[in-house]
């Protein structure tokens, strides 16, 4: 049975859009009621079907038990570890242990969680809490020169240990997102295996995994889906990962959990938990933070305040950024700055079984772009006459409120999400192109200098995610799920590249996993069904009003096999599909930006994979390594493609599809020398063939490899801690191009980082030096826009100094 979510416009309702609201409604009516609706009659009953409920309206749920958690964070010599922050993985709990060591969480219901600890310069373990009373669990941790992230929420749904997951997980942790702090979510990510960035410059970048990117990889916040016009290679996700405690990759297939567009991967940024203080007590804690970057003159800054009073936590965080135009080896690229400035709110409430938090998120910013036909000077003629041609404009504002209730029912983690997202695009240029159908421009003359908006586009977005999870850290553990999504999107004009349209969607899906001894297994299914209602527009040619749907099912499945203590064989299947979009369908117009003509085709299918990879990974305490082989097969794969055809004095490029096989691998490895000094290494490499043709699929990376060295030490006298690293990456020539590639030649970049803290009237005072490309190296990366016409970027010193009281 399908349910159709396709409405009509107007004040008239359709029938099948009150039956999405009203089926809203009646899940949220549902979660509100649920504490005394569910009762669940013995352990042994939820863990054999895995998820069992039964309705008891007349008998009110029992309160859990609750117990107090508490224990000290010691460092290898048994010394206190202050600022430490333990989290409660499925209950989103925080706290900051004290200059004793010591941390306590009070009044949490009785139950199996998953207590994490994080400190820069240490190893980060999790252990499993198996109690009906009080408990007190202590750490001792290790040094190293490694980061490594206990837990992942991104792979199963629910937080889960990452060493059992059959999935190719990449984590930034705290410390590497602080150390990076670009403005651009996918430059931080690159460093990971198997993960680039499609870039404009320094300022936008879109995560690609290998070899997909756009709307075929899924950006999160806490879980939820960031809509934006993933067609364009200058919309890129509108977050800030500065203001996250990390970023979770996943490599592969994705949709069986979030639906449409994570055929290539997700990428999850987490945001930190609120702080929890016992009742009657109260913490407060602010950190600011400020850089100036030497390339393109950037400079910025971030400020957090964050507290806790009783039941209630709250955190106020914002970053602002401004920098100017990109400088190479051989000199500047004009007309690529930028500005942005993002702010976030959250407040949460917690009783002794449920909590609920809400969230506010706003990304605003410029940023200037060159058209791809442009020459570095900037210098072209307009209308027959030189001038200063300062290339097109993107304006981008994002707005998101999040609200999350989640609620503890005998053994049962019950979570309800619900988001708005508006999401608004806007191309100003001074070029001058007159929409379909009409010979003039409407333009503004600002300082001498001629503009026109190019377009203006408006997303909304509505989406509701209700989850089941059962067992916790158990032996058995899973989830169940339903999403809704509503979307609208208002297509302003002048020029219409697509039309104004009603996109709806619900997914259902079951997630479980079994931990018997050596053997791990997961397995996953989910139904979706996406209906569209594009509205006619004659600009575009699209004459009538067009409705369809997809509906899709799709799987995973996949076991880790511990072959030793520290030694386990990883092997996954999964599938994953997504719709075409609206720029796939129906695009009919200039993209300035991009100096061509695009038209879509209406006739194009969904895509679907299959996904097959196996690795090997190790996990010692100072040895660890992963290594994992994929193919992945892409039915309907769709792609933009250049013809011979010149429409208002642009190239015409034309989304076509075709099945595609995309091959590869990646690996990473990271030893501890001593406790202080570690070396570690990174691979990837991916091959995509278009099936029918048998040629290279445009814009698929080379390969690459780097190789690293990291060393930190307590030992400095005026310092509390001083940590070195230093990196050579090589990246390959690509020798496989389709027709429409630019090649560029293999180069090798070599990184540093200098990292310092030193105590300033008991307030922890940090210096963070870090220098890229620093042998000024001239280069051109495959995956960049303005390869053809410009250099990357040369020699950038970044010096960061951040303190916290």
């Amino acid at each position: 049975m399908y349910i159709d979510l396709t409405s009509t416009r107007g004040n008239t309702v359709a029938p099948a859009e009150r039956s999405f609201r009203l089926l809203k409604r009646i899940i949220l009516g549902a979660i509100v009621a649920c504490p005394a609706m569910i009762h669940v009659p013995n352990a042994a009953a939820a863990t054999t079907s895995g998820f069992a409920i039964r309705m008891a309206l007349s008998r009110p749920t029992p309160q859990p038990t609750t117990i107090n958690v508490s224990g000290r964070v010691k460092d290898p010599a048994g010394l206190p570890v202050s600022g430490a922050r333990i989290t409660v993985a499925e209950l989103g709990l925080q706290t900051i242990t004290n200059v004793d060591g010591l941390y306590k969480f009070a009044a949490i219901p009785s139950g199996r969680y998953t207590l994490a600890v994080r400190k820069v310069g240490f190893l980060s373990p999790a252990v499993v809490v198996v109690t009906s009373s009080g408990s007190s669990y202590d750490f001792s941790l290790s040094r190293s020169a490694q980061q490594l992230e206990p837990l992942t929420v991104t792979a199963s749904g629910s937080p889960s240990d990452a060493r059992k997951s059959s999935r190719a997980i990449g984590v930034l942790g705290q410390e590497a997102l602080r150390n990076d702090a670009s403005i651009s979510l996918a430059h931080s990510l690159k460093s990971l295996p198997g993960v680039r960035s499609v870039s404009t410059g320094l300022q936008i970048g879109k995560p690609m995994i290998r070899g997909l990117y756009g709307a075929r990889v899924l950006t999160l916040e806490d879980g939820m889906r960031l809509e934006d016009y993933s067609w364009s290679e200058e919309d890129a996700p509108s977050i800030d990962a500065r203001l996250a405690q990390r970023v979770e990759v996943i490599r592969g297939p994705m949709s069986v959990l979030y639906g449409s567009d994570a055929v290539g991967g997700v990428v999850n940024v987490v945001p930190e938990a609120l702080a929890s203080t016992a009742p009657g007590t109260r913490v407060r804690h602010t950190s600011i933070e400020a850089y100036g970057a030497s390339n393109n003159f950037e400079s910025g800054g971030s400020a957090r305040v964050e507290g806790a009073n009783g039941a209630v936590g709250w955190r106020l965080s914002g970053t602002g950024r401004f920098g100017q135009s990109i400088q190479t080896p051989v000199g500047e690229i004009a007309h690529t700055g930028f500005f942005a400035i993002t702010g976030q709110g959250a407040v949460g409430v917690r009783t002794n079984q449920s909590s609920t938090t809400l969230r506010f998120s706003q990304y605003g910013g410029e940023f200037k772009l060159l058209e791809a036909k442009a020459p570095p000077s900037g210098v072209v003629a307009l209308g027959g006459t030189a001038t200063t041609d300062e290339g097109p404009e993107r304006k981008l504002l994002d707005d998101r409120v999040q609200l999350v209730h989640e609620q503890v029912v005998r053994g049962l983690r019950l979570e309800a999400k619900a988001q708005w997202q508006r999401h608004a695009l806007v191309e100003v240029s001074d070029d001058c192109i007159p929409p379909v159908g009409q010979t003039t421009c409407t333009v503004v003359v600002t300082n001498g200098k001629t503009e026109q908006t190019a377009f203006d586009l408006l997303l909304n977005t509505e989406m509701f995610d209700l989850l089941a999870h059962h067992g916790n850290a158990g032996r058995i553990n899973g989830t169940v799920g339903v999403s809704l999504m509503h979307q609208s999107n208002d297509s302003r004009g002048p020029i219409f590249l697509v039309p104004d349209a009603r996109i709806s969607s619900i997914g259902a899906f079951v997630a479980e996993g079994v931990h018997a001894g050596i053997v791990s297994l997961e397995g996953s299914a989910r139904i979706d069904h996406r209906s569209l209602d594009a509205a006619a527009n004659s600009q575009i040619f699209l004459n009538a009003d067009d409705k369809r749907s997809w509906n899709a099912a799709t799987f995973n499945g996949g076991a880790v096999v511990q072959a030793t203590r520290n030694v386990a064989l990883v092997g996954n299947v999964g599938t994953g599909w997504r719709a075409p979009t609206l720029f796939d369908l129906y695009s009919n117009g200039p993209h300035l930006a991009e100096a061509r003509y695009e038209i879509g085709d209406a006739t194009l299918k969904r895509e679907y994979n299959l996904n097959a990879e196996g690795g090997l990974r190790i996990t010692a305490e100072h040895a660890r390594l992963e290594a994992t082989a994929f193919d992945n097969t892409i039915d309907n794969y769709i792609y933009t493609t250049p013809t011979a055809t010149m429409q208002s004095g642009l190239p015409v490029f034309r989304h076509v599809q075709a099945d595609a096989h995309f091959v590869g691998a990646e690996a990473s490895a990271a030893v501890d020398i001593d406790p202080a000094f570690g070396v570690d290494a990174r691979y990837d490499y991916v091959k995509a063939t278009n099936r029918a043709t048998h040629m290279p699929l445009p814009l698929i990376p080379p390969s690459r490899v780097a190789v690293g060295a990291s060393y930190h030490t307590n030992a400095v006298s005026w310092l509390q801690h001083l940590s070195l690293r230093g990196e050579v990456e090589n990246v390959a020539s690509q020798t496989r191009l389709d027709v429409n590639d630019f090649p560029t030649a293999a180069y090798t970049l070599v990184n540093f980082e200098f990292d310092a803290e030193h105590n300033v009237k008991q307030h922890e005072v940090r210096f963070d030096l870090r220098v890229q490309n620093a042998g000024n190296t001239a280069y051109r990366d495959f995956l960049s826009r303005y390869k053809q016409f410009a250099l990357d970027p040369g020699r950038n010193i970044t010096l960061r100094i951040s303190t916290g009281w």
